[in-house]
């Protein structure tokens, strides 16, 4: 019979560590939380020290009684909620709820879920951390204080069913400043010379790069003609070539916002995509005869650091699997990324390194498989030895004045390159340019030599990957916050989703706008960076929670007053379309959803007739001949292409289709795309095409 009880949050989580506990311990799922602030009022007494009033979460009566029944039979209870803030106060609510002293050594914690790392948790059980429950307790009444004492003044200044909170708002913020900026942008006109030369067999290109001793920039066709006027038909000499070795040294681990940024660059999840498969292979995958194991470490985490025994097993990895040279003399340690990473659990590793993607892909779904892939691999980097890399610089003479150069390089030593390359946000890739061997004097032959005009490009609007590095870098939300906040922004329609990227609705800005007139201080980053650096130090035992709200409180109330008196009344009109109600005859109205613009009668609630808006791409029907291809979206926000006579015609595809016919038999082609490009294929034989594409600015 089993003398002790072990609470964990999910089913998973507890199917994985019963396995390895054996028939003496019973492991049950509290199914998350089990208490919180009610929804139905504020829940929390202001006046006396901001006092929470917990109530049991509808739904969760008998999943309560199982586990108090349980607790009634077995002589000790263990509460093993996750690593966290929010761990540490879901057991602290059970403790409440099955009367267990807090002071008791009743918590269990671990970093994996692995038969060692379990084991080992359960021979030192420690008390409840209380700091840790305050810093989540005063999070929770902070968001709760902002939340019900703003939104109701939405309600009644805007419409019914607005909210605030204080990281989404900031958050929103962050998206309308970057489409201000560029509305604001306006483009200057640069141009650039590019010769392609020959050496021998090798071609390889030369950019112009100074006149007569001076960088001069080309910023318009007169500069260009300069410059060409310099050059004339002089051949390009060889004046000065620098070669030179370089190291180039792996990226850090996974911390969360790593983790989300990455997977949104190469494998293209979301923020919340990427936290539900990280948390499937944390909680446990079932490997056959090895059993239910937890594939990764802890995935919400802002440390970079690697426990000396992962570090001791990769290097063994390593050396056997690439050679001693792949590893470096000393393992690596990563400095934290910024001052308030808490260093609580390890960076985001496999749990162990011999699990390696291949063997486990068998077990794994396509997702599952292909985010371990991705942690297992940065990891296994992270741990390897530099590379080397040989640059080459070649400057040629092109007639009076001009300089033109050329760049090129190649590996020397692939180091950690040789199993994975961090992406960039662009979508580029690392390719190497290699430049024949050249030495002053030497005088290559021309092949052409082409200007072009260009114009700078406003900064891009943020996608989830960039909006959570802003995020990170600014100080707002941690790792727990970040894809929840990109979730809750989108639900309550302040921001929209187009072609990947975060645009602001009216009704965001207009929210923003009145927050920005009232409640300065919520929406700015600074401050509310400021305000998690005080939950950081409760969590640390440095601050007292119930001191921190109220400081903020004190000058909160104040703008509370203000705002009530002096903010006007709000109507958000509508924009009619030309387009009627098939089901009621009145005018549809666009509207903005959380995946764009959509069509909505104006009769709401008397009529619910939604519709998406359509666009034709001028591309006739290949099926049916009589219809037009028209671009619609799917209720999961993804563009599909199809007939505009549907149900008559059941034409459909995900690819864009275009109106060039293939070359090779004059079937259908379609716009493929990637993170590497787009090309452009046939439906019907193997003929295919890149489509040279624009490449996104950097962000500055």
């Amino acid at each position: 019979m089993a003398d002790s009880l072990v609470i964990v949050e999910s089913p998973a989580k507890a199917k994985t560590i019963g396995k390895y506990l054996g028939s003496k311990f019973i492991v049950k799922a509290s199914m998350g939380h089990i208490r919180d602030l009610p929804k139905s009022q504020i829940g929390v007494e202001v006046e006396n020290d901001f006092n929470p009033k917990y109530i049991t979460i509808r739904g969760k009566g008998s999943v309560l009684k199982e586990l108090k029944d349980a607790s009634k039979k077995v002589k000790k209870v263990y509460l093993a909620a996750d690593p966290d803030r929010e761990g540490e106060a879901i057991a602290w609510h059970l403790a409440h709820y099955l009367e267990i002293d807090e002071s008791d050594s009743c918590r269990v914690v671990f970093n994996e879920i692995t038969k060692q790392a379990v084991k080992d948790a359960f021979k030192s059980p420690r008390p409840i951390n209380m700091d840790l429950v305050n810093a989540q307790q005063a999070r929770r009444i902070l968001d709760r204080l902002v939340g019900y004492k703003i939104s109701p003044l939405l309600w009644k200044k805007v419409k019914k069913g607005l909210s605030a909170g204080r990281v989404q708002s900031v958050a929103v913020k962050l998206i309308i400043d970057r489409e201000n900026e560029i509305d604001a942008f306006v483009p200057e006109e640069y141009w650039s010379i590019t010769a392609q030369l020959k050496q021998g067999s090798t071609t390889f290109e030369a950019k112009y790069h100074s006149l007569n001793g001076g960088k001069r920039e080309l910023g318009n066709e007169a500069d260009v003609q300069e410059v060409l006027q310099a050059m004339g038909s002089s051949a390009f000499t060889v004046s000065e070539v620098k070669e030179k070795e370089r190291q180039r040294n792996p990226a850090a681990p996974f911390i969360t916002s790593s983790l989300q940024q990455e997977a949104a660059r190469k494998l293209g999840f979301r923020a919340s995509k990427t936290m539900s498969v990280a948390q499937q292979l944390y909680e446990g995958v079932d490997l056959g005869k090895e059993g239910t194991v937890g594939l990764i470490t802890y995935m919400r985490t802002d440390s970079t650091r690697i426990s000396t025994i992962a570090q001791e097993e990769a290097k063994a990895y390593i050396e056997e699997k690439y050679g001693p040279a792949f590893a470096p003399e000393q393992p690596r340690v990563y400095v934290k990324k910024n001052s308030n990473a808490q260093d609580a659990h390890e960076a985001i590793r496999p749990t162990s390194v011999l699990r390696d993607p291949d063997t486990m892909k068998e077990y794994l779904s396509r997702d599952q498989f292909r985010l371990y892939k991705l942690v297992w691999e940065r990891f296994v980097a992270s741990q390897m030895a530099s590379a080397v890399l040989d640059t080459m610089t070649v400057d040629f003479n092109v007639g009076n004045g001009a300089v033109f150069r050329a760049v090129g390089s190649k590996v020397k030593f692939h180091g950690f390159m040789k199993i994975y390359v961090e992406g960039n946000d662009d979508g580029t890739t690392d390719e190497e340019k290699f430049l024949p061997p050249l030495s002053t004097g030497n005088v290559v032959g021309t092949e052409s030599v082409e200007q072009k005009q260009h114009f700078t490009q406003p900064p891009p609007r943020y996608s989830e990957a960039r909006l959570v590095r802003m995020m990170e870098e600014v100080g707002i939300g941690r790792p727990s916050t970040y894809a929840p906040t990109l979730e809750t922004i989108q639900k309550r329609g302040y921001v929209a989703i187009e072609e990947k990227k975060f645009i602001p609705t009216e009704l965001g800005e207009l929210v923003i706008q009145m927050m920005e007139e009232f409640f300065p201080e919520i929406l700015d980053a600074e401050f509310t960076a400021h305000m998690e650096d005080d939950l950081d130090h409760v969590e640390d035992g440095k601050e007292d929670w119930v001191k921190v709200l109220a400081n903020f409180y004190s000058s909160f109330e104040k703008r509370l007053e203000v705002a009530e008196d002096e903010m006007k009344e709000v109507e958000l009109q509508d924009e009619i379309s030309d387009e009627l109600c098939e089901k009621c005859g009145r005018h549809l109205v666009y509207k903005m959803g959380r995946f764009g613009k959509f069509l909505a009668c104006s009769g709401f609630p008397d009529c619910r007739n939604t519709k998406p808006i359509v666009k034709d791409i001028g591309v006739p029907c290949p099926k049916c001949a009589e219809g037009k291809i028209i671009e619609r979206r799917s209720k999961k926000g993804r563009f599909f292409y199809g007939c505009d006579q549907y149900p008559g015609c059941d034409y459909v595809s995900w690819d864009k289709p275009t109106t060039k016919p293939c070359p090779q038999c004059n079937s259908l082609m379609v716009e493929k795309r990637n993170r590497s490009g787009a090309k452009l294929a046939c439906t019907q034989c193997e003929y295919n095409e890149e489509v040279p594409e624009e490449q996104e600015p950097a962000e500055g």
